[in-house]
């Protein structure tokens, strides 16, 4: 008897142990756990992938590289991209990919993010040093800015230089998604005009959207890195893609933190897949 007990409660002490250091866990809609050698396999047969982040968990970027050079070694012809960059910074992206200037000019010029040399750089050096593309697809923030305050009637103010930055004008908006209403909703009490603000978000999502199906073209698969918030619940980014291009089989992955074992039916139904983090997982800021 006591020898069953001591082969039990180390059996229990072991599992968890192993269930407190566990760095991620991945599950699917249905919320199966599922590895990462799936989740990559599943991604390649996809035209586009939307990698959900949380823009200062270290280790969700760690994960992002290793999608990348998974999808790589499957000998996919694919373009990445990234919110991290401004479309006006296309070009700079372009002429270092090119060797037409070195890393410290580009580095440089661009508007860089703060946790850019930790979390981003690996990801777009590994595509400079590829042959991967890789397309700037957020809008430049001085413009997302003046929609906050003015509403999308400012654009048409812009120059014909300006507007090749920005999704297509007119740009629709259904401001009856979940989350541009729950958007609306937090800001109740606030100063600033919300519906200028859901305006501002919609002008991201359908920037980054356009600017996905355009460097898509002719190519296998786009590979893309966004906050989260920009296509849970397969909206933002996702319902303008299929606003922009009808038919294209899109692939959605999320994160969230949480030290629980098993991940409830509101968070299975954000993406096709949810990564889970510990809670205390690295932080970069």
């Amino acid at each position: 008897m006591y020898r069953f007990l001591l082969v039990f409660f180390l059996t229990t002490f072991t599992f968890q142990m192993q269930a407190q250091t566990v760095p991620y866990r991945i599950f699917n809609s249905h919320g199966e756990e599922v590895s990462l050698e799936y989740m990559a396999e599943e991604a390649a047969s996809n035209q586009v992938v939307l990698f959900g982040e949380l823009h200062n968990n270290s280790l969700a970027h760690w994960l992002q590289l290793q999608l990348l050079k998974s999808l790589h070694r499957e000998g996919k012809d694919m373009v990445l991209g990234g919110e991290f960059f401004e479309r006006d910074d296309q070009l700079n992206i372009e002429e270092w990919f090119a060797g037409l200037i070195n890393e410290k000019n580009f580095e440089a010029e661009v508007k860089l993010w703060n946790n850019y040399q930790t979390d981003y750089k690996p990801l777009i050096q590994f595509a400079q040093s590829n042959d991967i593309p890789f397309e700037a697809t957020n809008v430049p923030r001085k413009y997302a800015s003046a929609v906050s305050r003015g509403g999308f009637e400012v654009l048409e103010e812009l120059s014909d230089e300006a507007k090749r930055y920005v999704a297509p004008l007119p740009i629709e908006i259904d401001r009856e998604l979940p989350g541009y209403v729950g958007m609306k909703e937090m800001m109740h009490g606030s100063h600033m005009n919300a519906d200028h603000m859901v305006a501002a978000q919609a002008l991201k999502d359908a920037t980054m959207a356009h600017f996905i199906v355009k460097g898509l073209q002719d190519r296998e698969l786009f590979y893309h890195i966004n906050g989260s918030y920009h296509s849970n619940n397969y909206e933002g980014i996702v319902w303008y893609l299929n606003h922009y291009q009808e038919g294209l089989s899109i692939m959605t992955i999320t994160l969230v933190e949480q030290d629980t074992e098993e991940i409830d039916e509101e968070t299975k139904a954000k993406a096709d897949f949810i990564i889970v983090l510990p809670t205390d997982s690295p932080k970069s800021y």
